[in-house]
């Protein structure tokens, strides 16, 4: 699959749908209805309360529709690491990649504020990749503050991805004190409307800031799945190394976007410690920052071997944590 992935084919869209569904079966066979979480944002929840009624008599609704955010989420940021030069050529390596890690955690594949969020993030991490030779870069500022605002509605702690615009602007653009405003008065301009909505309905009372807390983030996983992380880890170090190994040889607007890359799995790294509660579904805005690395990793080796062999023990990982771990103790 390496292989056929690693061309820049039109066909291979077409053929990345093929294998997430494959990939994804179990989540169609054994839908999950999603629970609500006291740090989840009103738009999550409203959404989750529109499709209740007819999620009550069909919950594979939310599974189709987690997997149309995962496959369009994979698309699209393979689109863009391929417009944006961040590899040697042109492949479909990302895509792929995204599908693959989502699917070693069963948490990742359901629907989950985080995931709805991954879009935005997705669109931030581009347009902020495109300030070096924006011709309205306040406009684009604007419009990445308002996305980032409206992610915190679906998911609060997100916020912190307000750190991708401060230190991105660092590393993109020239210090323009107007800029970093702008872009600050983007993340408000949602609550600002939020705010007045809530005075126009005098519904003072019964709105709940989500807030956040500092906690120690835990979660319960079977071996297997832990062995998957130690995978998933190793994967990307070797992606890291490729990485650094071409990063002279790249333009300066192609190494500018891989430290936002950096930047932007740091910061995914850091928002489940922000958590008021305890699952590993928040993990997954690792997913798009790590997809990039293991497509390194796939892409570089000269040896077609490794890679190929990388991509199938993470093929049978997906496959003993969706049918067999669920019947195993941890």
């Amino acid at each position: 699959m390496t292989g056929t992935f690693k061309a820049n084919n039109p066909y291979n869209t077409f053929l990345l749908l093929v294998y997430g569904i494959l990939l994804k079966l179990p989540m169609f066979l054994q839908p999950k209805v999603p629970q609500e979480q006291m740090i989840d944002g009103f738009l999550y929840r409203a959404l989750l309360k529109w499709l209740q009624p007819v999620a009550g008599a069909f919950p594979i609704i939310y599974a189709i529709i987690a997997f149309a955010l995962l496959y369009t989420q994979a698309v699209s940021f393979n689109k863009l690491v391929n417009e944006l030069r961040l590899m040697q050529k042109p492949n479909y390596l990302t895509g792929m990649s995204y599908l693959l890690v989502t699917s070693l955690f069963t948490e990742w594949n359901m629907l989950s504020s985080p995931l709805i969020i991954n879009t935005l993030l997705i669109w931030v991490w581009a347009r902020m990749s495109g300030l070096h030779n924006d011709a309205n870069p306040k406009t684009s500022l604007f419009n990445i503050g308002i996305a980032i605002g409206l992610a915190t509605f679906f998911y609060f702690p997100s916020l912190a991805f307000a750190a991708l615009i401060i230190f991105g602007l660092a590393i993109i653009r020239p210090f323009k004190l107007s800029e970093w405003l702008i872009a600050l008065l983007g993340i408000m301009t949602p609550y600002y409307f939020l705010a007045a909505g809530i005075f126009l309905t005098d519904k003072w009372k019964g709105y709940k800031f989500p807030g956040f807390a500092v906690t120690n983030p835990k979660f319960n996983q079977t071996n297997w799945a832990y062995i998957a992380i130690i995978i998933v880890l190793i994967t990307c170090t070797i992606g890291f190394f490729y990485v650094q190994q071409n990063f002279r040889r790249q333009l300066i607007q192609a190494r500018k976007s891989w430290n936002l890359i950096f930047l932007y799995l740091l910061v995914a790294v850091f928002i489940p410690f922000v958590n008021a509660t305890h699952t590993f579904e928040y993990w997954i805005l690792c997913a798009v920052p790590l997809s990039a690395l293991l497509g390194a990793a796939f892409l570089y080796p000269l040896k077609k071997t490794f890679p190929l062999i990388l991509h199938w023990v993470m093929v049978a990982f997906v496959i003993a944590i969706s049918y067999f771990v669920p019947h195993l103790k941890p």
